[in-house]
């Protein structure tokens, strides 16, 4: 079984890299369904994992240009302390209850996300004048960057999702990034989440690592390339690459 794991784990790499996510819920959904281990297991694996796809995504994403580090770093450092807290939670939720729970979660990031790219069109210059003012204030820029990382690493944890798409909500829509930014620096903000999170979840017995080397093998390889091809397609592809992957992924984990 560890071939076919690392063979469509590659495949999923490919479409992680891509949107620039770090699609942990969208391998809790493969492993969970298609291979039939324990959500809890399926969670902390998963998560963990996402330290090693998202550091080879980011890479190539920094080099393409598509990070920006001030972002990046404020919203990483807080991200972790969020998921390392909510990750020790996670194991008294019942598994079937978790399991819609993260399945839930994983549609409505792609809902919300998809609110935001595909119905509001241009943002409205109350938005534009927000973005202006927090980002030239720097204590501003600091707490609203903080918030995002504690919030988004908090649900991280606690479900076990990479929380890319609400992360990748407020680097678009308080930061003022473009597509491909919140893309590039979403994979640098998974890395120090992703290790918290993973920490917390191998503390509760949750982390199989055997099973975190066959999926890091494969989604490692397959995020690197990934990357090459954000910058290389229309913004209005990447966007509906990030809308689609997280409601996928809910509706295969519902299925399970």
């Amino acid at each position: 079984m560890a071939i076919e794991i690392i063979l469509i784990m590659i495949a999923a790499g490919l479409i992680i890299g891509f949107v620039g996510a770090g699609g942990s819920g969208f391998i809790i959904s493969i492993l969970t369904v298609l291979f039939g281990f324990p959500i809890h297991v399926a969670l902390g694996t998963a998560l963990a994992s996402m330290l090693f796809s998202s550091f080879s995504g980011a890479v190539s994403h920094y080099r393409e240009g598509n990070v920006t580090m001030r972002a990046g770093l404020i919203i990483g450092v807080f991200g972790a302390v969020g998921a390392f807290i909510s990750s020790h939670f996670s194991g008294i939720i019942p598994e079937d209850i978790l399991n819609y729970l993260t399945a839930g979660m994983l549609v409505l990031s792609g809902v919300v996300l998809c609110i935001r790219l595909l119905l509001m069109g241009k943002p409205a210059d109350k938005e534009n004048t927000l973005r202006a003012f927090i980002y030239k204030n720097n204590v501003v820029y600091f707490i609203v960057a903080a918030l995002l990382g504690i919030l988004t690493g908090a649900l991280s944890g606690l479900f076990g999702i990479g929380s890319a798409p609400f992360i990748q909500i407020g680097l678009l829509i308080l930061l003022g990034l473009s597509a491909q930014q919140s893309a590039g620096t979403t994979m640098m903000i998974i890395i120090p989440i992703a290790l918290a999170g993973g920490v917390g979840y191998a503390q509760l017995g949750f982390l199989d690592i055997k099973l975190l080397l066959e999926v890091v093998a494969g989604t490692m390889i397959g995020s690197y390339i990934g990357a090459k091809f954000t910058k290389r397609v229309r913004p209005v592809y990447l966007k509906t690459a990030m809308v689609l992957l997280p409601i996928f992924a809910g509706f295969l984990l519902l299925s399970a």
